[in-house]
């Protein structure tokens, strides 16, 4: 039972690992070869998890020559456009200036209802209002719709924009993260200074940022 409980967690652990050296799209849209690959290797790694009686090795070697095969396409396919094009497809215009381009559909294996499902995905309703969809080599649907049913930018409205800037978290449910205290030029005096101010600390904080413009938010961990 122990040593079933230490190989699981072991290739657990492998498979941690081999995700992160795929890289942070294998948690996200995948392209058709990233799919393949993170298939194989769930399925490599339940083999040995299953059945203790199968070396460890067994299912570890194919994991590590699946990982390896994908660091080098990978690093191929950055280099070659028609390996790119082999593994990963091109994108497909299905519409194009308004028109629904069937064959295109048929060649995607998409319906018409999945069409107008994508797009309501986007918030768009009425078809005619685009003017080009392309479905990506992922599986996302890129669309545009035509200028005049975009809605107005504060430029096109003469409107001055304010300036945006990027949140930092310092506290996350209850942690203070010291790395992105150093990132907003802040230190922990500041911190207790604030958090004085909602009479509370650390512990009892589940959420504190702030900006480049001392814009700050803070919410209190709730009481169960």
């Amino acid at each position: 039972m122990i040593l079933s409980y230490l190989r699981t967690l072991f290739l657990y652990l492998v498979l941690i690992f081999a995700v992160r050296l795929m890289g942070k799209r294998q948690i996200g849209e995948m392209e058709p070869a990233e799919f393949v690959v993170t298939m194989l290797v769930a399925n490599l790694a339940a083999i040995p998890m299953q059945d203790g009686a199968i070396p460890l090795y067994s299912g570890l070697v194919p994991i590590l020559t699946v990982l390896g095969l994908e660091l080098v396409l990978s690093g191929a396919i950055l280099r070659s456009v028609k390996l790119r094009q082999l593994l990963c497809g091109k994108p497909v215009i299905l519409i194009d200036n308004g028109k629904i381009l069937q064959d295109n559909l048929r060649s995607a294996r998409i319906t018409l209802d999945e069409l107008t499902g994508h797009l309501r995905e986007k918030d768009v309703l009425d078809i005619q209002t685009v003017q080009f969809a392309i479905l990506e080599t992922n599986g996302n649907l890129s669309v545009f719709p035509y200028p005049k049913e975009k809605p107005a930018s504060a430029k096109d409205a003469g409107v001055q924009a304010g300036k945006q800037y990027l949140p930092v978290t310092l506290i996350e449910d209850g942690y203070l993260s010291k790395e992105n205290l150093r990132r907003a030029g802040k230190d922990e005096n500041w911190v207790r200074k604030v958090l004085s101010q909602h009479d509370t600390d650390i512990m009892s904080t589940y959420l504190l940022t702030v900006d480049e413009a001392d814009h700050m938010l803070w919410l209190g961990k709730e009481r169960s």
